[in-house]
């Protein structure tokens, strides 16, 4: 059958399931529909409600329910195939709004008119016309600035574990989050998925009382909503973002948390359907699912505006070889990943910079971008904390009567790095220039010839030893 043959069957209207599982309706005998179409579901009573095509042959049409199957039954519900896939109507007025993940109102006030039609699936960006990033965001986080720069265009996720602060985090970065020197507008895509309601209000709270709502749109999926949905969440709210970002010419910050349970879905999803699962039950294709949404983001040839990714996700039981975080660090440039340890220091945010990195911090920083003793500062930090480890392990084995001068040192460093430099209050935007000269307070509890990766320029402009 032709596209056009095809085409021309949409709309024709079909009674009858053959099986209803959990959020998906099985229909047999219709003519061959596309993958990801929009189709429109109407119960005995006359009530409507939108699904999705998610798999398709010749015996069967698999459809999964955006609203849920209860009042469907076999023989009275009716189908209508829609000849195209799930659209979303975008518009810059999305901002200042609170959506939910199929982009209808969640704050009571009437849709803006839509400017276009966009299919939630994205078009795929030819990778010759992409552009480099190379151009700093400041969040005013100490330890994402100065240690895990993140840059225009880049992917960089946050690992985090249940319990720790990364909704708080989020929605400080969102708050605080700049481009430098820019004459561009700068906005927030904020998409949270299998969120509790008080998490929710939280964001929006938050949000209101600093006065940068009207430059946030959030794609709120909550707990209770279907978990279908959170598997259009993610997708409607980048469609917006690729409006704003390509369309629009803005700096576009798309952060989304929980990645963990949008994952959490897509095993069910896949085991209703009776998948063979791969690991953890995942299905084999998390990878390329994830590719498809991470890869949404990156600057444009010919194109102002730009897209960052800010993904969170909590890693199942602490474990960072978790499927989840595992194939988001293959994608994705680079990682932010919390430690328990420091959060039960009062440290916040708990960012354990070692296992930390940003692949495109070298491009984005130094003289014209951040300040030119930016990364050699960096890389002194990481090496003088991680020689901190060292030496806690031996005060840990012979005891802290027993370290060496420089060792104890190295220990009044790692003290002042964790309490000053990466604690920082939850409203406390710093600028790089703040941050910056942190690591050199910092470094001034170590002995001048101990700093081997600065120059002796950098040290005789920054360098200030500490009183002891």
């Amino acid at each position: 059958m032709t596209d056009s043959q095809r085409i021309r069957l949409s709309g024709r209207e079909y009674r009858g399931l053959e099986r209803i599982d959990g959020s998906l309706v099985f229909m047999k005998n219709t003519h061959p529909v596309g993958y990801n179409e929009l189709v429109q579901i109407t119960d005995k009573d006359g009530n409507i409600r939108s699904g999705q095509v998610l798999d398709t042959s010749d015996e069967a049409v698999c459809v999964q329910v955006f609203d849920g199957t209860s009042a469907l039954n076999l023989p009275d519900t009716r189908m209508v195939f829609m000849g195209e896939p799930i659209t979303l109507g975008v518009t810059d007025k999305m901002l200042g709004r609170v959506m939910d993940g199929l982009g209808n109102m969640r704050d009571g006030n009437a849709a803006p008119m839509a400017e276009a039609r966009r299919d939630v699936n994205g078009s795929p960006i030819n990778p010759t016309a992409r552009i480099y990033p190379r151009d700093f965001i400041q969040t005013g986080i100490s330890c994402i600035d100065g240690m895990t720069t993140l840059i225009q265009g880049q992917k960089l996720p946050i690992f985090s574990a249940n319990g720790l602060d990364h909704n708080i985090l989020a929605a400080q970065i969102a708050r605080q989050a700049k481009v430098r020197g820019a004459d561009s507008d700068f906005a927030i895509v904020f998409v949270a998925m299998g969120i509790k309601y008080d998490t929710a209000q939280f964001f929006i709270d938050s949000f209101e009382s600093s006065g940068v709502l009207d430059n946030v749109a959030l794609f709120l999926s909550l707990a209770d909503d279907p978990s279908i949905e959170r598997l259009i969440t993610p997708k409607s709210a980048l469609t917006l973002a690729e409006f704003l970002a390509f369309d629009k010419g803005k700096q576009v910050l798309v952060i989304m948390t929980d990645m963990t349970n949008y994952c959490e879905s897509l095993r069910e999803i896949s085991t209703l359907r009776g998948e063979i699962p791969s690991r953890k039950g995942y299905p084999g294709y998390l990878y390329s699912n994830l590719a498809e949404l991470y890869e949404r983001s990156g600057k444009i040839e010919g194109r102002e505006g730009s897209i960052t990714q800010l993904p969170i996700l909590t890693m199942p039981n602490d474990d960072i070889s978790h499927p989840i975080p595992d194939l988001t660090g293959y994608i994705t440039e680079g990682q932010i990943v919390f430690s328990r340890q420091l959060a039960s220091k009062g440290v916040y945010p708990p960012v354990d910079v070692l296992p930390s990195l940003s692949r495109l911090m070298k491009d984005g920083i130094g003289e014209g971008m951040t300040r030119s003793d930016h990364p050699h500062l960096s890389n002194q930090l990481f090496a003088s904390y991680s020689h901190v480890k060292d030496v806690r392990n031996l005060a840990s084995v012979i005891g802290e009567e027993e370290l060496t001068d420089l060792d104890r040192c190295y220990m009044r460093f790692g003290e002042f790095f964790e309490q000053r430099f990466l604690k920082q209050g939850t409203n406390e935007d710093r600028s790089i220039e703040q941050t910056l000269d942190l690591g050199w307070k910092a470094l001034g509890f170590l002995p001048r010839e101990e700093l081997s990766r600065l120059s002796e320029d950098e040290i005789d402009s920054h360098y200030t030893a500490a009183e002891a």
